[in-house]
């Protein structure tokens, strides 16, 4: 689903103008962008979270060329979804 489909349907469900919703879909993946990047997580009742995870510092090695190489730690944005909402995708009920 793109951002276009997921403003046709908000704007549908909720009868507000497509141009509005889009408008408020944008604010906020950009709120939810910039307190990422801040270092801040964002949480999400039932839905989700969006977190920061830590890699740690590597080795890798290019078969290619034969050589190692180190990849130094840094932090990633992933998501982690609420256990309902993972539930809700298996098909299991919950409280179950």
């Amino acid at each position: 689903m793109t951002k276009a489909e997921i403003v046709n349907e908000v704007a549908k469900a909720t009868g507000i103008e497509k141009v509005t919703v889009q408008t408020v879909v944008e604010a906020m993946m950009e709120s939810v962008r910039e307190s990422i990047i801040k270092g801040e997580p964002v949480y999400l009742r039932g839905f989700g979270s969006f977190i920061i995870k830590h890699r740690a510092q590597k080795a890798a090695r290019n078969i290619t060329q034969k050589t190692t190489m180190t990849i130094p730690a840094h932090d990633i944005p992933a998501f982690k979804p609420a256990k309902s909402f993972v539930a809700a995708v298996k098909g299991e009920k919950r409280g179950e």
